[in-house]
């Protein structure tokens, strides 16, 4: 890197655009105090933002570190780990979606955690940054019809497995979202409780299975208008639960998930929403 100049032989222009393209840890000590001497209000403004950036790098930084823990030991031996998780148990529509990644031991995705603590747009954005690091990733899919047939646990298990084997990687390892293991998988196996924010493998997983599944509900969504699953992703909303008492269940519902049984059951014969069933 070329030396930094003295900073009050700069504009304020010029001293923002060091600070931006600069590494913080490259930026000398003296340059900062001299910015702090300036007596212009704009520089004053430039290195407090500087600061409260470097602070969130720095605070990025640590969370990644403490998020690596489980992951460390195995990447100093040579290994790899794939982080597993799950999207879409609770929802009373739709398919159960398991995801499985492989981050390279090198990798630094700043800001990675459970994607429920994050907007969608962020979630897009790692989701990005995910994909392109990965060593390998893939997704398991079970339909509605299997979790009736199965229950939601079984068939978690069962898109959890349908993930891993899809994988073109070996790894040494795997880390579970959870209290207890995958009962499909014959690797060695980790459960972490709330383990999607206590694992960056985890959490890369949480976000992909996340991010397919609402992909996939918005599909649904054009296929099946009036429930709203593009914006609840078939969880028990009050909208969602408007337009199931309204329409009836749809070829998407969980028929062994309340309230959407007890539909069934009032009406046995209720496998189509009523608006496609009227249409004929």
């Amino acid at each position: 890197m070329n030396p930094i100049p003295d900073p009050r032989q700069l504009t304020i222009q010029e001293i923002a655009a060091i600070l931006a393209r600069s590494d913080p840890s490259t930026i000398p000590q003296d340059f900062l105090a001299l910015l702090a001497e300036d007596s212009r209000q704009g520089v004053h403004r430039l290195l407090s933002a500087y600061y409260r950036s470097k602070d969130r790098a720095d605070r990025l930084a640590r969370q990644w570190q403490a998020m690596c823990r489980f992951e460390r030991p195995i990447w100093e031996a040579g290994g790899l780990v794939c982080g597993v998780d799950e999207a879409g148990r609770g929802p009373l529509a739709g398919p159960v979606v398991a995801a499985a990644v492989i981050l390279p031991p090198d990798c630094y995705i700043p800001g990675l955690t459970d994607s429920k603590a994050l907007s969608p747009q962020k979630r897009d954005e790692l989701l990005t940054q995910i994909t392109a690091v990965a060593v390998d990733y893939a997704v398991g899919i079970v339909e509605p019809a299997e979790i009736d047939r199965l229950n939601i646990l079984q068939a978690t298990y069962q898109a959890m497995a349908l993930a891993v084997r899809d994988l073109q990687v070996d790894c040494q390892c795997i880390l579970i979202d959870g209290n207890s293991p995958c009962p499909h998988l014959s690797q060695p196996q980790r459960a972490i409780v709330k383990g999607d924010a206590l694992s960056v493998s985890i959490a890369a997983a949480s976000i992909l299975a996340k991010q397919t599944r609402d992909a996939l509900m918005v599909d649904l969504d054009a296929l099946y208008p009036g429930y709203g699953f593009a914006e609840h992703k078939g969880y028990p909303t009050s909208d969602h639960l408007a337009a199931l008492a309204r329409l009836g269940p749809s070829p998407i519902h969980r028929r062994s998930f309340a309230p959407v049984s007890t539909l069934c059951e009032k009406e046995p014969d209720h496998f189509e929403p009523s608006h496609i069933r009227e249409s004929r």
